[in-house]
């Protein structure tokens, strides 16, 4: 989970029904985040100084008060980066030991 939301906010900041949507999205519907565990993830995540709310908002009215927006920290990024790198290396392995073959 904590991947897909960091995926989430490598485009920018975003609130967390944005980062619900963008995961579908991202995963064609396959992975599905309920608002209790986004926000489960997002107070741990915070607390693990990966992402960190934002204090800029948008224009008033593009917005809604009640929302939260949340955007990657530099550790966030770096270990987004070796997450990334980590999953590239298993592809791999999974492909030279047969399991996996052609493009991801």
């Amino acid at each position: 989970m904590t991947f897909h939301i960091l995926l989430a906010l490598s485009d920018g900041e975003r609130h967390g029904y944005a980062i619900i949507q963008d995961v579908a999205a991202r995963t064609d519907g396959a992975v599905k985040i309920s608002a209790g565990t986004l926000y489960r993830s997002v107070q741990r995540m915070q607390e693990q100084g990966l992402i960190e709310e934002s204090r800029r908002r948008p224009a008033p009215d593009e917005d809604d008060e009640r929302r939260r927006y949340y955007a990657l920290t530099e550790f966030g990024t770096a270990v987004a980066r070796a997450e990334a790198r980590r999953l590239t290396q298993l592809v791999k392995l999974a492909r030279a030991s047969g399991f996996a073959t052609g493009k991801a």
